[in-house]
């Protein structure tokens, strides 16, 4: 869509800016309402607007790209505390394999504040090159710095591909990244790979609840962007004798520009593994029967040195946290082994788990859709098969 403001009409009183759910998107100059180029055409200002002085109208975007000045691969490596995710080591694995069918350099985008040793990481794990953005207003992830400077990297250095993991930061920015440099986005991939012929990426997702899958191309428009789920491509064996070049980055984006301000981050103090990085991840749904039961996942898990997970419907009931829901409105997982107790096998709940290695169910219902799609499956009363599964596994971890 495309938003007009007419001059004329506009009566200065910022109902825009207060509307526009991007910040930075409408301002005000001599008293008269400007966007500026975070606009996506939403039109969310135009339905505030008391005067009618901003339309909104369809439009084509045409934008002249010459794919052919677009060459390279980028994988943001996404970091926390100076800690890279995994998703990013995996991607840059997979991109290795892409940037070779091309014939093209692969490179790491780091983002933070003294992050600089994590380069040899990325080298270890393929990367010919990393651009590093280092200073304080990138220490912790923000939207907007994160966005504007990776933005401004696409327009000046035009990489073909550009990956991201299907994390909660990736899927916030790798979106508007997209729209800011009119590209198309595929999210949560399972599956990339590259056509040859053409040079385009070939990018494969589930649809349709996991019914069916979807491969999308990007064949007018660059780069090619995508967001890829934890756990599904596989790590490669690191070369820490490897090395690369790094180029430094130098961003306009200060401070006092940024209208989000970090206040507090908050830790969930948990024992168990983050769920999208586990190997291992013990789910209990609505058949535990109540929050005083999911004791028994968490103990399974322990004894299996794994994360504790959790279906939408214990976590709608108010059973279980929201950050253990496993599922498309979740965590989407692929661990090597996933343990679903009591769990009937919802379709949102199966599109999040079902790339995992072995499925294990454990259900006292024998026509449950969960056994559907189980390696191995149990049927019992939860109650009584968890605790002897996780006594049986504790004596073999003492054992060991």
């Amino acid at each position: 869509m495309g938003v007009k403001i007419i001059v004329d009409e506009c009566i200065g009183c910022e109902a825009c800016i207060d509307a526009c759910p991007f910040p930075g998107a409408v301002e005000m100059k001599d008293d008269v309402a400007v966007l500026t180029d975070k606009c996506t055409g939403c039109g969310a200002c135009a339905d505030a607007c008391p005067s009618d002085a901003i339309e909104v109208e369809e439009t084509e975007v045409k934008v002249d790209v010459d794919i052919k000045d677009y060459r390279g691969v980028w994988v943001f490596i996404e970091q926390r505390d100076k800690h890279i995710a995994g998703v990013a080591l995996e991607l840059v694995s997979e991109g290795r394999k892409l940037a070779d069918e091309l014939g093209v350099e692969l490179a790491g985008v780091v983002l933070g504040e003294d992050v600089e040793d994590l380069a040899k990481d990325v080298f270890a794990y393929g990367a010919d090159k990393v651009y590093l953005v280092d200073g304080p207003v990138f220490k912790d992830y923000r939207t907007d710095p994160y966005t504007d400077v990776i933005v401004d990297m696409i327009n000046e250095y035009k990489p073909e591909i550009v990956l991201f993991g299907a994390t909660n930061n990736g899927r916030d920015f790798a979106a508007r990244i997209a729209v800011r440099v009119h590209a198309g986005l595929t999210a949560d991939c399972t599956e990339l790979s590259i056509d040859p012929e053409t040079r385009e990426l070939w990018q494969t997702r589930p649809a349709f609840g996991g019914n069916i899958m979807a491969t999308i191309i990007c064949p007018q428009h660059r780069p090619q962007m995508a967001t890829v789920r934890p756990k599904v491509m596989k790590k490669a064996e690191p070369d820490y004798n490897k090395t690369g070049e790094i180029v430094r980055v130098q961003s306009d984006v200060k401070e006092e520009d940024i209208s989000t301000k970090i206040q507090e981050i908050v830790e969930h103090a948990v024992k168990t593994l983050n769920l999208a990085e586990a190997d291992i991840i013990v789910s209990g749904g609505r058949g535990i029967g109540g929050p005083e039961n999911y004791h028994l996942i968490e103990e399974l898990a322990n004894a299996l040195n794994g994360a504790a997970g959790a279906s939408r419907a214990a976590v709608d009931a108010g059973w279980v946290p929201h950050y253990r829901q496993v599922g498309q409105t979740g965590k989407t997982v692929a661990p090597k082994i996933y343990v679903a107790c009591g769990i009937s096998g919802a379709i949102q709940h199966l599109a999040g788990m079902q790339t995992s290695d072995v499925i294990i169910a454990i259900n006292k219902d024998p026509e449950a859709p969960i056994f559907k799609v189980a390696t191995y499956g149990i049927v019992g009363d939860l109650h009584k098969v968890v605790p002897i599964l996780t006594k049986k596994f504790q004596e073999l971890k003492e054992a060991n």
